[in-house]
């Protein structure tokens, strides 16, 4: 997070998923844990949008959006960056290649949209 960025909460009403989202938010154990985190501890690390028009969409942080909906929470901290489609989509295919449970066909898909927008970015 660079100096100028800061904190807000946002209704989770007012965010949508991010266009072809590679990887499958599942609920699981793993979700369940989370839930459960959440509900104890709030959400630790803000969720990471960009805005799209009156709305926003969601870079980083589709399984904690998820988990505050399922346990009702209304809104998350979230850091709100200015960003083009490509720059949205490498960071959000960086921001989920750490996770331990990725199948093959979500980082294959993810690669690919990575490497596509590194492309037309490149073509500018």
């Amino acid at each position: 997070m660079n100096e100028k960025e800061k904190v807000v909460m946002i209704p989770i009403s007012s965010i949508d998923d991010f266009p072809n989202h590679p990887f499958e938010v599942r609920d699981d154990e793993e979700m369940e844990l989370l839930a459960n985190s959440i509900s104890s501890n709030g959400v630790l690390n803000p969720v990471i949008l960009r805005a799209n028009g009156e709305r926003f969409e969601i870079i980083a942080g589709h399984r904690r959006k998820y988990a505050c909906a399922k346990i009702g929470v209304a809104e998350v901290p979230a850091i709100v960056r200015e960003m083009t489609r490509e720059e949205a989509i490498v960071e959000m295919v960086d921001s989920n290649l750490h996770r331990e449970h990725i199948l093959p066909s979500e980082k294959a898909k993810a690669y690919k949209m990575k490497m596509d927008a590194m492309k037309r970015t490149a073509g500018r």
